[in-house]
C-alpha cells in the first residue's frame, strides 16, 4: 500500500517534479543499485563471520580510497580502469565483446615507449607522437580481430581473446631482449628521455603519487563517446544494433563495417591507455606491469555493470578503482585481506546477472519501481473460449 500511495502521489505531481521523482526512484530501484547493496550486505556477512567489524572495515575502505593520502592513488588507478572500461564499452554497446584488451594495451605501451626512446623530435612533439602511435597500434590489432570475424567467420569473442597472447608474448620478447635496459636485472626498457612524459597534477602535494594529465585524456574520450552515442546517427546505429542486430541489418546498417569501426575505436582507446601508462611513472615499460593488475577484466566488469552507457561506465570504473585502493587501506587498518574487494566486485556482477527474475517483466521489484498496482485483472487469466460457440468469420472483424 505504501508503494501504491507513493506512486499515486508521484503521478499527480507537477511535470518537472514528477520526472525528477521518477528518475530518482528508478535509480534507487535499478538493478545496479540493488546489486551493489546486495554485494555490500554479503560482504558484511563475510566480515562478521571472520570476526571483523563490517562498519570499521567499510569505513577503512572509504578512508583509504578518498582520504587525503588515498585520493591521488584512486584517481591514478581510475585512469587505466576507466580507460579500459570505456574501450570495451564501445563495441559492447552494439552487442560485440572485445576480450583482447590486454593485447591492445601492451601493444600501445610498446609503440609509445619505442617512439619515446628513438624519436628525433622535441619532447612535446614526441609525447604527442607516442600517444598517437599507441592508439594506432592498439586500433590495428583490434581491427584484425574484426576482420577475422567478418571475413573468416571466427567469432569476435574468440579472435579478440586469442590475439592477445601473441601480442603479449611479442611485447615480452621486445622488453626482455632488444629494448632491455643494459645492466638491469628487471625486464624493463630504458627510462624515457627527460621531458618525454605526461605532466602530473598534485605531484608532491601529499595526494598519493600524483595524477598525470592522462586523466584529462580519458575524460575527453568519455565525452566524445557520450556525444557520439547520444547526438549522432552513428551512435544511434550502434545502439540499435545492440538492441537488435537483425532489425538494424534490415534497416540498412552494414554489420561488417560497423564491427570494424567499433573494434578499431576500442583498440585505439586501449592503446591510448597503454601509452598513458608508459608516459607516466616510472616512465618506462616493465614486462607484465600492464597486464598483471587485470585492468582489462576490471574494465569489462565496469562496462557490464553500466550496460556500456558512457556516463555509467565512467562511474562504475571509478567505483571499482575506489574499491581496489580502499581495499589496501582496509587491509592495513583491520587486517582484513584486500582480496575481499575482488569478491565484492564479482558478487556485484553475479547479482546483476540474476536480476532477470526480479527486474524483468512480471518481477515484483519492477512493479514496485513503476509504483502501480497491477490490480486483480493483471493476475486473472481470461476465460477459455467455449468450444460450442463458433468462431467469428475472418472478414467480420469479430462482431
Amino acid at each position: 500500500m505504501t508503494a501504491i500511495k507513493a506512486g499515486t502521489a508521484i503521478e499527480h505531481a507537477p511535470g518537472p517534479a514528477r520526472y525528477a521523482a521518477l528518475r530518482l526512484r528508478g535509480a534507487v530501484l535499478s538493478p545496479v543499485t540493488a546489486s551493489i547493496v546486495a554485494a555490500l550486505l554479503l560482504g558484511a556477512i563475510i566480515l562478521a563471520g571472520t570476526g571483523a567489524d563490517p562498519v570499521t572495515a567499510y569505513r577503512a575502505v572509504f578512508t583509504g580510497a578518498f582520504g587525503s593520502e588515498g585520493i591521488g592513488d584512486t584517481l591514478g588507478e581510475s585512469i587505466p580502469i576507466v580507460g579500459l572500461a570505456l574501450a570495451l564499452a564501445i563495441p559492447l554497446r552494439a552487442g560485440l565483446v572485445n576480450l583482447g584488451g590486454d593485447g591492445q594495451l601492451v601493444l600501445g605501451g610498446l609503440a609509445a615507449v619505442s617512439v619515446g626512446l628513438y624519436s628525433p623530435f622535441p619532447s612535446a612533439v614526441t609525447v604527442v607522437l607516442a600517444l598517437l602511435a599507441g592508439m594506432l597500434a592498439g586500433g590495428l590489432w583490434a581491427a584484425l580481430a574484426a576482420v577475422l570475424e567478418t571475413r573468416c567467420g571466427v567469432p569476435l569473442l574468440v579472435s579478440s581473446l586469442l590475439l592477445s597472447y601473441p601480442a603479449m608474448s611479442f611485447v615480452s620478447y621486445m622488453v626482455r631482449f632488444p629494448l632491455l635496459q643494459k645492466g638491469s636485472g628487471i625486464p624493463q626498457t630504458d627510462r624515457l628521455p627527460e621531458g618525454v612524459k605526461l605532466p602530473e597534477f598534485a605531484a608532491g602535494s601529499g595526494a598519493g603519487t600524483g595524477v598525470s594529465v592522462g586523466i584529462v585524456l580519458i575524460g575527453l574520450a568519455a565525452l566524445i563517446y557520450f556525444v557520439v552515442d547520444h547526438r549522432t546517427a552513428a551512435g544511434y546505429e550502434v545502439r540499435m544494433t545492440g538492441l537488435g542486430a537483425r532489425f538494424a541489418g534490415y534497416a540498412g546498417v552494414d554489420r561488417a563495417r560497423l564491427t570494424l569501426r567499433l573494434m578499431f575505436a576500442s583498440g585505439a582507446l586501449a592503446g591510448l591507455v597503454g601509452a598513458i601508462a608508459v608516459l607516466g611513472f616510472p616512465y618506462r615499460l616493465v614486462d607484465g606491469s600492464l597486464t598483471t593488475p587485470g585492468y582489462t577484466w576490471t574494465g569489462l566488469l565496469a562496462a557490464l555493470l553500466a550496460a556500456a552507457s558512457p556516463l555509467g561506465t565512467v562511474a562504475a570504473g571509478f567505483f571499482f578503482s575506489a574499491l581496489t585502493i580502499g581495499g589496501f587501506g582496509m587491509e592495513q587498518e583491520t587486517a582484513v585481506p584486500q582480496q575481499l574487494t575482488s569478491v565484492l566486485q564479482a558478487v556485484v556482477i553475479i547479482f546483476l546477472a540474476v536480476r532477470g527474475g526480479v527486474f524483468r517483466k512480471g518481477g515484483w521489484l519492477r512493479r514496485l519501481g513503476r509504483g502501480a498496482d497491477p490490480g486483480p485483472l493483471a493476475t486473472v487469466s481470461p476465460p477459455d473460449p467455449d468450444p460450442n460457440v463458433p468462431a467469428p468469420a475472418r472478414g467480420d472483424g469479430g462482431k
